[in-house]
């Protein structure tokens, strides 16, 4: 650990240097141009822009005056340098009466070439890819993110970074984390994806700026702004289930205020049992969302400039015995069920004050509130929880040095009640259970440059003081390197540390008929992560062929850890602090093509090694599929009238829990089979509306029968926990996208 903090404050006394100019790109209204192309005329020296529009390009060896500014759907502009060492370009749409002219397209995966922090984008192009019904379903054509199935009775998912669980992994909403705790089970299913504008992927240690969970990455999504936004999106789904989904977005602007309103529903399926075991597919869903954001002013601009939205969650979930009636049934020792009710309000806010080109000051805050009342089987299970954050940050932009330092506070006041309604298998869990955190925190970060900006670092610390756990400090240092004009080298190294919320992340300890054991009292988890990547972009001079390739290795060190032991004892899922050695290696490559402007090809490899030590074994942690390969193919032609996307996801081998003490009929393999799934989808587009027909896992591979002891859900040996797989088969699907493109586009 002290090698790792020595080398983190070697870092700090590096000043930046450097014959440079930078800047920022945005539109009309101020909004950041990610990935707009900044070069120097009658030449082939140019960058990209970052996250916020930001750029910086060398002026060693350039004798042109002029810099350029471009990207696709807008104008190019040119502005006359001199004496001057940051500049903003203003690029105005290309318009036309009744449509915008777009001479070229976007890619819908990009990686930026400023950040020292290797930063996956995903964007409106690739999430339509996919029907993308929520946010856990945005994720189906890239390598980085899994979906995983933490309950498949009511169909509760995680995102996992590096084969580690999703808690691990910082999921934020406009940069707020507003996913944690008790609405960590269920939140990123609660995110239509109609109002996800774009998606932020990073691995390992990041920024400390939002927090210091972030152990595996960070995923950053951000929603639509409402003056950059469709005037009017209307989406109807409706899959082979018969689950009906309608979403309706509706923005304006006036003056300085613009403001999006969207309302989502999802209607349940119809009860569905395709392998016989009496368990329903999927469960009966039922969800209604109001959310509204109201948007002031411009950041780039001097002034106040402020985001200010809000949102009310209210959602059903009902699965279990196809024979299960809610009314009649909850709770009862002979028909087994599952019922989850949420009623969640949320606030948050994003408001700055810009005193010029190089200082601001920034407070990001929010608040969430969530009721659920819950059984599972013969187990109630309701929960409150009031969450608090706010974090107020200043920023100084001078030169070649960027600093941002800032004040941060949590506070979690988290409530469960666990009661049995019949208890024969004699379970030891039941109880109040509370946690309450308070947290308040300072960071620091800077980011500067050396070598003419070829060699960039990232260097933060945080000082967090826990009410519980005391004084606790995360530093972490990046850096980026430009090897040549297009090939990047990354690297960072880190902790992070987090409280466990025990139920709400393993909910499936409440589904199966285990005793839940608590050998000692569970301290915070924490963790080295490091890691490097290595980053090739080609485009050639016909613009026939462009891409990158991109390889890289994380290995994240846990010095406590807390996973639930289902192999000691199949009847019981023992619950301690983990210390010895667990260790997760990640390894990734990846390929990214577009042919003739028409075709994108990808194809990305993933080789995960996530194991802990017990005395000299080695035992791999269950559900990780230590070889996965995906590849996805997409075709639009230049009209751009349709476009044909499919991807094939094949994952290799799980290790399942330990179940060889059980009865040979509740016994199961100690490694899952290896198994493939294929989707694809046809998109055509009219002129204000498109059509989408797709089918998920075209092959309908699926885990039959996957819940131990289905026949008998109030035996000793009923369990959920060994399920690696689908589990309803192929699923087709329709739907409409009906626009409206604001004022601004027309």
């Amino acid at each position: 650990m002290e090698k790792y903090l020595f080398i983190v404050a070697l870092l700090f006394p590096f000043v930046l240097i450097g014959q440079s100019i930078s800047g920022t790109v945005s539109n009309e209204q101020g909004e950041a141009l990610i990935g707009a192309n900044v070069y120097w005329l009658s030449t082939n020296k140019g960058v990209s822009t970052g996250l916020e529009g930001e750029f910086n390009i060398s002026t060693e060896g350039i004798t042109s005056n002029y810099l350029i500014a471009s990207y696709i759907g807008y104008q190019s502009d040119t502005l006359d340098i001199s004496n001057q060492d940051m500049i903003s370009f203003n690029l105005v749409s290309i318009n036309t009466l009744n449509e915008v002219l777009v001479k070229g397209q976007r890619d819908g995966v990009s990686i930026s070439d400023l950040n020292p922090i290797k930063t996956e984008q995903l964007n409106q192009v690739e999430l339509g890819k996919a029907a993308c019904c929520d946010l856990a379903g945005c994720f189906g054509t890239q390598t980085t993110v899994k979906a995983h199935t933490t309950n498949v009775i009511t169909n509760s998912k995680e995102l996992r970074i590096l084969g580690l669980s999703g808690v691990y992994n910082q999921v934020l909403l406009d940069g707020l984390p507003m996913i944690q705790g008790l609405s960590y089970t269920y939140g990123i299913s609660a995110t239509p994806g109609t109002l996800v504008d774009n998606i932020f992927i990073s691995k390992g240690a990041n920024s400390v700026l939002q927090g210091y969970e972030s152990i595996s990455g960070q995923i950053n999504v951000l929603t639509k702004d409402p003056d950059n936004t469709e005037k009017l999106l209307l989406n109807v789904y409706l899959n082979s289930f018969m689950e009906k989904q309608v979403n309706v977005n509706y923005a304006f602007t006036k003056n300085k205020w613009s403001n999006l309103t969207a309302v989502h529903s999802v209607q349940e399926a119809n009860k569905i049992d395709g392998d016989g075991d009496n368990f329903l597919d999927l469960p009966l869903l039922t969800r209604y969302m109001v959310y509204n954001k109201w948007k002031y002013g411009n950041e780039n601009e001097w002034g106040w400039n402020s985001r200010i939205g809000g949102r009310l969650l209210s959602e059903q979930r009902i699965g279990g015995q196809s024979h299960f009636d809610i009314t009649e049934d909850k709770g009862s020792s002979s028909v087994y069920g599952q019922t989850v009710d949420i009623m969640q309000p949320e606030l948050w806010t994003k408001t700055a004050y810009r005193f010029d080109d190089v200082q601001s000051i920034t407070l990001f805050a929010s608040g969430l509130y969530q009721d659920q009342n819950s059984f599972f089987g013969t187990v109630g299970y309701d929960a409150k929880q009031t969450s608090v954050y706010a974090n107020i940050q200043h920023e100084l932009d001078r030169d070649k040095i960027n600093v941002k330092s800032g004040l941060s506070y949590r506070h979690l006041n988290l409530q469960e009640a666990i009661s049995f309604s019949s208890n024969i298998l004699e379970r030891s869990y039941d109880g109040n259970y509370q946690r309450l955190e308070n947290v308040p925190g300072a960071f620091i970060e800077s980011t500067s440059s050396l070598l003419e900006d070829k060699l960039v670092f990232i260097i933060g610390i945080r000082a967090d003081h826990h009410n519980q756990f005391g004084l606790k400090t995360t530093p972490r240092a990046l850096v980026k390197y430009d090897l040549g004009p297009s090939t990047i080298a990354r690297a960072n190294i880190g902790t992070g540390w987090k409280t466990s919320n025990l139920f709400s992340e393993n909910i499936g300890l409440l589904v199966s008929s285990r005793d839940i054991i608590f050998e000692e009292v569970l301290e915070p988890e924490e963790a080295i992560n490091y890691g490097a990547n290595l980053t090739q972009k080609f485009n050639n001079a016909t613009e026939n062929l462009s891409g990158f390739f991109s390889v890289d290795f994380y290995r994240t060190v846990f010095q406590n850890q807390i996973f639930p032991d289902y192999d000691t004892d199949p009847r019981k899922a023992i619950i301690s602090n983990f210390r010895g050695t667990s260790i997760s290696n990640g390894f990734q490559a990846e390929l990214y093509l577009r042919i003739l402007k028409r075709f994108e090809v990808k194809t990305g490899y993933n080789y995960l090694d996530v194991y802990r030590m017990i005395g000299e074994v080695k035992e791999d942690l269950p559900f990780n599929s230590k070889h996965r390969i995906l590849t996805s193919v997409s075709f639009k032609p230049n009209s751009e009238k349709y476009h044909f996307d499919a991807n094939l996801h094949w994952h290799g081998p799980q290790r399942l829990p330990n179940t060889s003490t059980n009865p040979l009929i509740y016994q199961r393999p100690d490694y899952s089979d290896s198994y493939t799934l294929l989707n694809a989808q046809f998109t055509y587009n009219f002129r204000k509306f498109e059509i989408y027909v797709g089918c998920e896992n075209v092959f309908n591979f699926r885990q039959n029968k996957a819940i131990i002891s289905w026949e008998d859900p109030f035996s000793p040996y009923f369990d959920t926990s060994s399920v690696w797989g689908p589990t309803r088969g192929r699923e087709t699907y329709i739907g409409v996208r009906y626009k409206i493109a604001s004022d601004q586009n027309l």
